[in-house]
């Protein structure tokens, strides 16, 4: 999968007084970026993975699809309600206490023998890793001082790089041991980073009074998408149907929990996990959708590449996880070119230009190779198309949001990583619901991906309502 957090979004940081002159900074800041990068490969691990849970687990692939979703519905939940945990407990103990909940859910996937049991444990999984890159952010914001932009850019880079490694390393354990191996391998990183952290990270003090933290809320948005992606999976069974009792019951509860979060979210804008002005106020409505559709390609049709390439090529694990490799590089590299040229563009034209892009990805994947090229070969340059597009798009639509109210970057941050892992979680839930119940899966697949090939070409008016600006917010 992608990443929320390419080049383009300076994480704001705490205002407390620096300890500059602190002799383990260097020490701090390898540890909060190796944690963040545990976290970020587990992201895309799972990808090469789910034709061997699917057969191992003796289970269906819309429910292996579930070990992803749920990872993208923990870190959903915990991400805007982790600053402020931050703010009551103190980043040091949120940062060891999630890296804490992060290994030992790692340790009892590698041993679970039922794909229920697993879909629960990466769901906890999802909440320890979620939980670090806020009180990370706080933590090297607080004792870098003026140094902290460059040290939170630094740290953050990290994560495209466990998007690239994640899905080889994953391939790598699949083909020459077993599927096992993509969590046990973070038992002793976690073990180490928890012995290190407890004595370089200082235990520092709140930055500022803590806000309430918007536990109903946090609950409604979880039930919420959990009953969405529930009822399409239900879907993806045989024998059932849409009008059914227990599809359209499931339906209509997840239609009441976001109507009761969007009520709680305007009777308490202070408070409330998603303030109302940033749904849809100054901009903000079309650029949720557009996150929206971002996390849809980028996080979610973007981590079902490797099983495509499996299921209608018959390409090993192995080399269906680098395919994930080369989209990753084309969208570091193109991102970090389009941070350079923002103030000259814009944002309307690189998001644009990103959706098309990305779009000829999705639409070149479901053509059949040509000219005697190998499958392998197609698909790699199909999904290296597909990375620049969003590596255009991604530094775009993230200054995009900020620019509207960056007075408040760290609840637009959150806003956008809750609407992009939204995106993922409806792509990859709705593509294997799908897939369960297709005789040829490979060819159901193409035909999703060109779906959203259209959809996403034909977003791109959407854009041109997104509020323009040149030069620094």
């Amino acid at each position: 999968m992608g990443t929320d957090d390419t080049p383009g979004c300076r994480p704001a940081g705490s205002e407390t007084t620096p300890a500059a002159g602190h002799p383990h900074r260097l020490v701090i800041l390898l540890v909060v970026s190796a944690a963040l990068f545990m976290s970020s490969i587990d992201q895309t691990i799972v990808a090469t993975a789910l034709p061997a849970l699917h057969r191992d687990l003796h289970t269906t692939i819309n429910w292996s699809g579930w070990t992803i979703t749920v990872y993208s519905l923990g870190r959903l939940t915990i991400v805007p309600l982790a600053g402020r945990l931050g703010d009551r407990l103190g980043r040091r103990r949120v940062f060891l206490l999630g890296t804490a909940v992060f290994t030992v859910a790692s340790l009892v996937c590698g041993a679970a023998n039922d794909i229920y049991v697993l879909v629960v444990l990466r769901a906890v999984q999802a909440l320890g890793g979620g939980a670090l890159m806020p009180s990370a952010t706080g933590i090297v914001a607080e004792h870098f001082g003026r140094d902290r932009d460059r040290a939170v850019g630094a740290f953050t880079s990290i994560i495209p790089v466990g998007g690239i490694v994640g899905p080889v390393l994953g391939g790598l354990f699949v083909t020459y041991w077993s599927w096992r191996g993509i969590f046990l391998v973070n038992v002793p990183l976690g073990a180490a980073l928890i012995a290190v952290g407890l004595k370089v990270i200082p235990a520092g003090r709140p930055a500022r009074p803590a806000d309430r933290i918007d536990l109903p809320g946090a609950v409604l948005l979880t039930l919420s998408v959990l009953a969405a992606m529930y009822a399409v999976t239900y879907l993806g069974e045989g024998g059932t149907s849409p009008l059914g009792p227990a599809f359209l019951g499931l339906i209509a509860s997840a239609v009441l929990g976001l109507v009761l979060l969007v009520r709680r979210s305007t009777r308490h804008p202070d408070t409330a996990i998603i303030p109302a002005r940033l749904l849809r106020g100054r901009g903000f409505g079309v650029m949720n959708v557009i996150n929206f559709l971002y996390g849809g390609a980028a996080l979610g049709f973007g981590a079902l590449v490797p099983l495509y390439a499996q299921q209608r090529y018959g390409i090993r694990s192995l080399e269906a996880g680098t395919l994930l490799t080369a989209r990753a590089v084309g969208m570091i590299v193109v991102a970090t070119l389009t941070v350079l040229a923002l103030r000259r563009t814009g944002y309307r034209l690189p998001m644009v230009a990103g959706f098309a892009l990305s779009a000829a990805g999705l639409a070149g994947m479901t053509v059949p190779p040509v000219g005697g090229i190998s499958p392998y070969a197609w698909l790699a340059v199909a999904s290296a198309l597909m990375g620049i597009g969003m590596g255009t798009t991604s530094p775009a639509s993230n200054n995009a949001s900020l620019q509207l109210e960056p007075e408040s970057a760290m609840a637009v941050a959150g806003l956008r990583v809750m609407f992009r892992q939204a995106g993922s979680i409806i792509a990859v839930s709705v593509t294997t619901a799908i897939l369960a119940r297709s005789y040829h899966p490979g060819i159901a697949q193409s035909h999703v991906f060109l779906v959203f090939a259209i959809i996403l070409v034909a977003a791109i008016p959407l854009v041109f309502r997104v509020p323009e600006h040149k030069g620094s917010w």
